[in-house]
């Protein structure tokens, strides 16, 4: 093992044990790196631009550092687990690495995991509705075993194909806490009178939640196990990360990582991120640029030296319409129900001429579906429904008894109002208005008139929930690169978010309380194969329903995608290195820039 440089001289006064004894017996070797570059060196300040302080969060999703993480090809791997065995898809044995700490030196065992199930999950103040949802399979949650201080069990009746996908996202469900700090603040080990005397609030309970901080990272003194620890405490106007000397990766050498010494995130303006980062101000940066960017920071690379790659950006379709199946307006809810009517909408949207126009012909054109990348991936995902045929649009239109036209040869409906579909969006984008005023132009040449009505997100939930909204439009699903064993459920109605099916969403989530159950047969197909999915435990079978919901979503066009695959701009500065020249830049899998493993990116001087 080498000892780190900055770190040597709190080794040598013995304000630190020698690295040998910081890092676990086990620790992960890291022999792969994303950008090819090997032979990293410590050192350096990494700094990135943010927009404000709630963005102390991207250092959670960024460090990536989770029980199980995505590698670069969405494969699985343990991560803070030394290992993990799952039997008959319902029990889960997790093995954590020996000697492994927190970032204040304090072990990190499975008492960590007894604290939050016990005392968090299963703690009516702090979780009155009871463990989350990835922790019940039928409304039971698991029988959890702690078998000794590294391996701790959790068994299911059933299956619970969520589970170890949980572990492994953007925005993971932590099944652990820093038990030894946290206890200061929890009711249950400190007298309430004690706890408010140090933290304001009226109960113990709102000082916990500020307190535990385990995503948000806003709190200076809730230890970590990333591998930078926030060192500022909010509100600021720059936020300094410096390195954990407990964290339990190494590369070949026997360096200890991160590479880089400190992260520093200074706040701006939004609007200023592009500019700033052009000028060199930021040596990592991808939040906050878009396409329309990339002109300009190629301009400007040629003065500042930063260099600016283009990576995939990770969504279903950039920009998706949703005809909203649930929609008040009795009228238009039978018309949006008929797979001809949705069918027709998307066979006039000339995608191509959309990517040409707004995204420089770098995009792909296709539906609302997974993307080439995926393992799961057919080409006629993409392409049914979607080819530019305003013929057939023409046809089905007049099948479907829109066959009059008013003066402005704009369809009448059934009633004798105009076929004039408001499209409600919150978007701000310059991008996804230009998109809608194309697609308006292509719609009307088939007697359809597109208007859309952008609303603040509160207004626009409000409304798309409601059944207000008849149709709205929206960044396309999430889930762009899922493997066999990631949930379909995004692409079925199952959650109010699905904007096309948001009250049959509720009723599921509220598991019958609100919202209405689904009573359309073709989407309520769509449960019974996500019922198939979660009740299996070989790939197989889970693959074939993955088939069976992508092949309905596509062929029944309950979303109308645009194009995916657009380009995002990453700009990396002249002297730091092992930042990939491709990459997948999504929130799941993989945390934007964190499936690329940040702590071995490095810095020459």
């Amino acid at each position: 093992m080498q000892e780190t440089p900055n770190l040597a001289d709190r080794v040598k006064s013995g304000a630190l044990p020698p690295v040998d004894k910081r890092i676990p017996r086990q620790p992960r070797i890291i022999d792969h790196f994303a950008g090819g570059e090997e032979g990293g060196k410590h050192g350096g300040q990494l700094n990135m631009l943010v927009s404000g302080a709630r963005d102390t969060r991207l250092m959670t999703v960024y460090s990536y550092t989770r029980l199980i993480v995505y590698d670069e090809k969405f494969t699985l791997h343990p991560d803070i687990l030394e290992s993990f065995e799952v039997k008959e898809g319902r029990e889960f044995t997790l093995k954590l690495r020996a000697g492994h700490k927190w970032s204040d030196g304090h072990p990190f065992t499975t008492a960590d995991f007894r604290f939050f199930w016990e005392d968090i999950a299963n703690n009516a103040e702090l979780s009155p509705s009871g463990p989350s949802v990835e922790l019940t399979v039928d409304g039971k949650p698991p029988i959890v075993e702690i078998i000794d201080e590294l391996t701790i069990r959790y068994t299911w009746d059933k299956p619970n194909p969520h589970f170890i996908e949980s572990q492994a996202r953007a925005a993971p469900l932590f099944l652990f806490r820093p038990a030894h700090y946290l206890k200061t603040v929890h009711g249950k080990y400190t007298p309430e009178e004690e706890i408010l005397k140090v933290h304001k609030g009226s109960r113990w309970a709102n000082a916990f939640r500020r307190a535990d901080a385990m995503y948000g990272n806003s709190n200076v003194d809730m230890p970590t196990l990333n591998p930078w620890v926030l060192t500022t405490v909010p509100p600021a106007s720059r936020f300094v990360f410096v390195r954990n000397p407990y964290f339990h990766r190494i590369d070949r050498k026997g360096q200890q990582l991160p590479y880089i010494d400190e992260v520093i995130m200074t706040v701006v303006a939004a609007n200023l991120i592009a500019a700033k980062a052009g000028l060199g101000e930021a040596n990592l940066q991808s939040r906050y640029l878009k396409m329309r960017d990339y002109t300009f920071l190629r301009k400007s690379s040629k003065k500042s030296g930063v260099r600016v790659y283009l990576w995939v950006s990770g969504s279903c379709s950039q920009l998706a319409l949703y005809p909203n199946l649930n929609a008040s307006d009795e009228e238009w809810r039978t018309l949006m129900r008929d797979v001809r009517f949705r069918r027709a909408l998307s066979l006039a949207v000339d995608r191509e001429d959309i990517n040409q126009s707004i995204y420089l012909g770098l995009a792909k054109p296709s539906n609302n579906t997974v993307m080439t990348l995926s393992e799961l991936f057919k080409p006629e995902y993409a392409t049914k429904w979607a080819t530019y045929d305003p013929k057939q649009a023409n046809e089905l239109l007049d099948q479907v008894g829109l066959s009059k036209r008013g003066a402005d040869d704009i369809r009448l409906l059934p009633s004798g109002r105009r076929a004039s579909i408001v499209v409600e969006l919150s978007s701000e984008e310059t991008e996804d208005t230009d998109v809608l005023t194309l697609i308006a132009e292509q719609w009307k040449k088939v007697g359809i008139k597109l208007l859309t009505k952008p609303q603040s997100l509160e207004n626009f939930r409000l409304r798309a929930f409601s059944g207000e909204a008849i149709m709205t439009a929206y960044a396309g699903y999430v889930t762009a690169v899922p493997t066999v064993d990631t949930s379909p459920r995004e692409f079925a109605p199952t959650m109010q978010g699905g904007l096309q099916w948001s009250r049959w969403g509720m009723y599921v989530e509220s598991k019958g309380r609100q919202g209405e159950q689904c009573n359309m047969p073709s989407a309520c197909k769509l449960m019974d194969y996500l019922k198939e999915w979660e009740n299996s435990t070989d790939a197989t079978a889970r693959r074939k329903a993955w088939e069976e919901i992508l092949s309905a979503n596509a062929n029944e066009v309950y979303s109308i995608g645009t194009v995916n695959g657009i380009r995002q701009p990453v700009v990396v500065g002249p002297n730091v290195h092992n930042v990939p020249k491709e990459g997948y830049h999504a929130w799941d899998p993989g945390g934007y820039i964190g499936l690329y493993q940040p702590d071995t990116f490095w810095m020459s001087s």
